[in-house]
């Protein structure tokens, strides 16, 4: 298939609102991949590379040769391509890779240029998410999309299941140890009581700010994988020795990596993630036992195979409640020693390998801060039409306003129309990506915490921040100052 085929349709799919046509144009693509170019494809039309990373940035794309007038790129020769920049390491390197991006731009056309920066750098702007590709892949294998579902909650890799569905078999994709699987997640609760209200009885842990880790032991074999299924074996050795010294032939663990301080307690995220120290694993559940696969057994009795298993002082502690009374001082108890708030667990419910369901629900303390409205995106997909993505600033008491960070997250389609009208009134220069404005408008955005960050010029970024709502009752001079958000960071 012509690489321009699948540039294409990636462009039809970014300006199609409606879901079943985004699909029915995913699937009709779909179906004309050959065997050897069903995976780079699927993750082309993912919006990412196969290798997912290939140490080409923004900086290596300044420069690239004018397009293309013919378009003659195969899907496979760009994968090809993109594997052999990958591949090159070592002195000079860099200017390797930039010759081999210039080659492969040079035989690319202007909408395969534009299709390929997005894919380098991340910003494929399309609207095909992985519930709709997911839902793609079904239509056109003509396969039950349960049954694509599944296949993808046991290999965590959409591509591969892909590839099964349409030119392989869908059935070989079996729970395997060594093969990572998509983690279950969280959804948020707003307090204990309301996730009482929801499950009950229930197990509370601690949430620990860490590295989703899931460890492979077959033997003496261990694999060690992130929340986003990459390899980490080779950058945790404690992880390893741990997964080693259990008594098991065969594991798969979830849990998480956290670094500690002299004293024991956590250090913050981005510390753990930076400074290559030592990765302390606590584990909290349990998806294979020597030759028995648990997703599909309810929590409690994964618990207690976790419990005869792994040693108190990799685990992640677990209280049972029945009353809000009881979570509330397990949620005190998780944030005095250091952690970041508490994870509320059905006994009853079964590992639901990468969803985010209601059989867990994560509790943090909720901060809040005014800030002001910089800038906004526009929209695309669903919210095409709509300035979207707000640029945060806070308040600089010297003059101006500090940017923090930007969220679109939070808003109502009746936000969403109330906002681009408003911002559009206060307009002091857009292009077709952004509009920047008067910072008049102040908004209150919710946050889970805050991290030193070089990205932004205060220092520090919001983690996970999401609108509130508008304080019209409020002026800029209102806002709260760069100063009371760095006093908020680690």
């Amino acid at each position: 298939m012509e690489f321009a085929q699948l540039a294409a349709t990636s462009a039809a799919v970014a300006v199609t609102a409606a879901r079943k046509q985004k699909i029915a144009l995913l699937a009709g693509t779909l179906r004309g991949l050959g065997p050897a170019e069903v995976m780079p494809g699927t993750a082309y039309l993912a919006g990412e590379l196969r290798q997912r990373q290939i140490g080409v940035g923004w900086a290596s794309l300044r420069d690239v040769p004018p397009p293309a007038d013919v378009a003659t790129l195969t899907v496979t020769e760009v994968d090809a391509a993109l594997q052999a920049i990958g591949d090159l390491s070592g002195p000079g390197s860099q200017g390797a890779k930039r010759d081999a991006l210039g080659a492969l731009f040079a035989r690319a056309t202007a909408d395969e240029q534009a299709f390929l920066r997005g894919l380098l750098v991340g910003e494929v702007r399309q609207g095909a998410l992985t519930g709709v590709l997911t839902d793609a892949v079904a239509l056109a294998a003509d396969r039950p999309v349960a049954d694509i579902r599944r296949a993808l909650l046991l290999a965590g890799d959409l591509r591969l299941v892909a590839a099964e569905a349409l030119h392989g078999d869908l059935a070989s994709i079996r729970l395997a140890v060594g093969r990572p699987l998509a983690p279950m997640l969280a959804s948020p609760a707003a307090d204990v009581a309301d996730a009482l209200g929801r499950i009950s009885p229930a197990a509370v842990e601690p949430k620990l700010d860490g590295i989703r880790i899931q460890v492979h032991r077959d033997g003496d074999d261990v694999a060690v994988f992130s929340r986003s299924l990459d390899d980490l074996t080779a950058r945790v050795p404690e992880v390893v020795a741990v997964a080693r010294s259990l008594h098991v032939t065969s594991v798969i663990l979830d849990g998480e990596g956290l670094g500690l301080d002299a004293a024991g307690r956590p250090l913050p995220f981005q510390d753990t993630v930076s400074k290559g120290g030592v990765l302390r694993p606590y584990f909290f559940d349990v998806l294979h036992h020597d030759g028995v696969d648990l997703i599909d057994e309810p929590a409690a009795w994964r618990f207690g195979v976790l419990d005869a298993l792994v040693p108190d002082q990799h685990r992640v502690g677990r209280t049972l409640v029945d009353t809000a009374e009881q979570a509330d001082a397990a949620f005190r108890a998780a944030l005095d020693a250091g952690q970041e708030g508490v994870v509320v667990k059905d006994l009853s419910s079964g590992y639901d390998a990468g969803r985010r369901g209601a059989s867990w629900l994560k509790v943090k303390p909720r901060h809040t801060l005014d800030l002001v409205v910089l800038a906004a995106e526009w929209g695309h997909g669903r919210r095409k039409g709509w300035l979207s993505n707000l640029h945060l600033g806070a308040r600089d008491p010297e003059g101006g306003f500090v940017m923090l960070g930007k969220t679109f997250k939070g808003m109502t389609d009746e936000l969403l129309r109330w906002q681009t009208e408003r911002l559009r009134a206060l307009a002091t220069s857009e292009n077709e990506w952004v509009v920047h404005v008067r910072p008049e408008l102040v908004v209150e955005i919710a946050f889970d915490g805050v991290q030193r960050s070089s990205r932004y010029p205060g220092g520090v970024a919001l983690r996970f921040a999401r609108v509130l709502g508008y304080r019209e009752d409020k002026r800029p001079s209102d806002a709260d100052t760069i100063a009371t958000v760095q006093a908020l960071s680690p």
